[in-house]
């Protein structure tokens, strides 16, 4: 053990910065070299015995190419999270060198937080669910351009008649003109983005649709079965995977809780305790996800015919589960707000307390699943 090297890397798009902490030893710098996988392949063997080296980086724009290329070399490799390294009081100096240093200290020290890495059926699946939550940014911003350009110029629609609606989009494509050119123009163009947004939405949620018959079964499995919750549609179960990976890999349903930012910040000293609004320092797109499927629990527990279609090949267990979630967080929501509690607070506790039986489902759905596979291995 104690040959073992603690090596830090700070990884940029053309750079990487290298340290190298011994089991007993001193913590030194290696300098830079390019961020290529020759380069890599080259830092590796001059470092020793690959199965001496543990490798760490932080998270971030880079992904997780520097650890596919070192784990495919045999080495261990470790990607942290960038927001829980520790920092000194005081530290006002910040450079890549400095920072290599710093992770090959820590980490050696055992100070530093592993993140999943997601393999590559996650990978995609994730590129392809934050591309459509990208899409339906670009189509909000593009609706709220057109909207705010038609109420400038005081075109409003007929009395009754909602915004957005297909009621609504009839009446501006075939009532709305402008005589100035230049406002015409204008006009046509905003509406051309809501339209090519919406056309956008649509071709990827017919790929999501694709991709999740092409998925592994045990990933496959949990997306059916997550789809049992009300609120909790074909794209929320498969943002939800995607997101999470294996959920078994959560003991407790708090520590999913946890990892999705939604549980309350706390400051307590001796006998005094204060508890704040929720960290948010876990996954924003899980949070996002579990939040708004919470708002589907404000109404009366009901099993509808999309929900029931939904339901159909899902075990008598889960759809237990499922109805029981149902119950629970409409007492919850209940409760909460006749106690006079805000609306938004009361929706984020529901989408905390969601999570606990989506952990629930989604150990259940992967237990079942490996015992099929078993039973087809055997």
């Amino acid at each position: 053990m104690k040959s073992i090297k603690f090596v830090g890397l700070d990884v940029h798009a053309e750079t990487i910065a290298v340290a190298v902490a011994e089991r007993d030893g001193e913590v030194r710098s290696l300098g830079v070299i390019p961020n290529r996988e020759e380069s890599i392949r080259k830092l590796v063997k001059n470092l020793g015995p690959v199965e001496q080296l543990r490798f760490c980086y932080e998270a971030g724009p880079t992904g997780y190419v520097v650890y596919w290329q070192l784990t495919a070399l045999g080495a261990k490799c470790e990607v942290v999270a960038p927001t829980l390294v520790p920092v000194k009081a005081g530290e006002r100096v910040k450079t890549d060198r400095r920072d290599a240093l710093k992770l090959a200290r820590n980490h050696r020290a055992g100070e530093l937080t592993p993140v999943w890495v997601p393999d590559a059926a996650h990978e995609a699946l994730r590129d392809l669910v934050r591309a459509r939550e990208a899409a339906k940014k670009d189509q909000l911003r593009a609706k709220h351009r057109l909207g705010k350009f038609l109420l400038r110029h005081g075109r409003r629609p007929p009395t009754g008649v909602k915004v957005w609606t297909l009621k609504y989009l009839a009446w501006v494509k075939h009532e709305v003109h402008f005589e100035q050119l230049a406002q015409e123009a204008t006009f046509l163009d905003y509406l051309h983005e809501v339209e090519h947004a919406e056309a956008r939405i649509a071709r990827l949620d017919l790929a999501i649709e694709e991709a999740v018959k092409s998925t592994p079964p045990k990933m496959k499995a949990v997306i059916e079965a997550l789809q049992a919750l009300r609120g909790v549609a074909q794209v929320a179960a498969v943002t939800i995977v995607a997101e999470l990976g294996e959920i078994s890999r959560f003991s407790r349903a708090r520590q999913l809780m946890g990892y999705g930012g939604i549980v309350a910040s706390e400051h307590s000293s001796g006998e005094s305790k204060r508890r704040g609004g929720i960290t948010k320092t876990g996954n924003a797109h899980l949070r996002r996800v579990v939040v708004e499927a919470a708002w589907a629990y404000r109404h009366r527990p009901n099993v509808g015919g999309v929900l029931r279609k939904r339901q159909d090949g899902v075990s008598e267990e889960i759809r237990e589960i499922a109805w029981k979630a149902q119950h629970r967080l409409y007492m919850r929501y209940r409760k909460l707000m006749a106690r006079g509690k805000d609306k938004g607070k009361v929706i984020t506790a529901m989408g905390r307390e969601l999570l606990g039986f989506i952990w629930a489902i989604g150990v259940k759905a992967e237990a079942a699943q490996e015992k099929v596979t078993e039973r087809r291995a055997a």
